[in-house]
């Protein structure tokens, strides 16, 4: 694929996902209708054999492409090593756990070129039909972080995330972790841009586990873990 003609790369952090990176590539197929989307698979520091299906998958598909970090540091870290490596006038990233469809991403991208200031939008998911518990842990984290950050922040881990380039380039000290999605929510916010939510369903993931998402005692880690970061970011900002 010519460089020149990408307008949105889109990120997807990939750790021990090999039963899912096919999944991925042919979902990715159905919907890319353009020569203007690439998808940047991250292999962020896979201990399975995530490496040899890349290898042997990737090759297949035009609008691919993989960036390989050889140790894990986080999901955050993952995302912006792919980031960096685009070159499009969009970015973005969602999961590869493909509980958010690639067509999401498709919309996503439509409703930014189309914005009235494409620079100063940001386009973000908005997760529907999920289970009480996971819409509960949601719904409390939100009215948290809205009050306590004094900012309106709904939805945080949703994906697909929309950006112009020019919004990551300007960010500072961005998080390794899985604060990224709050940070980024947050500076949107404070920077001004225009967010738009755009409905998405969220089904149950069809291969392998969530590397956090594991339990009731997961749950409450996660939220510690991004209530701590909350008040660093508050104090930083």
């Amino acid at each position: 694929m010519e460089e020149s003609k990408i307008k949105l790369s889109i990120i997807i952090p990939c750790y021990n996902e090999e039963k899912n990176i096919s999944l991925i590539l042919n979902k990715f197929n159905e919907v890319i209708k353009t020569n203007e989307i690439e998808v940047i698979l991250v292999n962020n520091g896979s201990l399975d054999n995530s490496e040899a299906v890349f290898a042997e998958l990737v090759p297949n598909y035009n609008f691919a492409r993989v960036v390989k970090v050889e140790i894990n540091q986080g999901y955050g870290y993952g995302i912006t090593s792919g980031l960096r490596e685009a070159k499009s006038d969009f970015i973005g990233y969602t999961h590869a756990d493909m509980q958010t469809d690639p067509a999401d991403v498709i919309k996503a991208f439509d409703i930014i070129k189309n914005a009235t200031n494409p620079k100063n939008t940001y386009v973000k998911g908005d997760r529907k039909k999920r289970k009480f518990l996971d819409q509960f842990f949601t719904t409390g984290m939100s009215i948290f972080e809205t009050i306590y950050l004094r900012t309106s922040l709904w939805d945080i881990n949703a994906q697909p995330n929309v950006f112009h380039r020019s919004f990551f380039e300007n960010l500072e000290n961005i998080p390794k972790d899985f604060s990224l999605d709050l940070y980024l929510l947050y500076m949107a916010r404070r920077k001004g841009l225009d967010v738009i939510r755009i409905d998405v369903f969220f089904p149950p993931r069809i291969h392998g586990e969530s590397s956090w998402n594991t339990g009731l005692a997961s749950k409450w880690k996660f939220i510690k873990r991004t209530m701590d970061f909350s008040v660093k970011l508050k104090k930083e900002l």
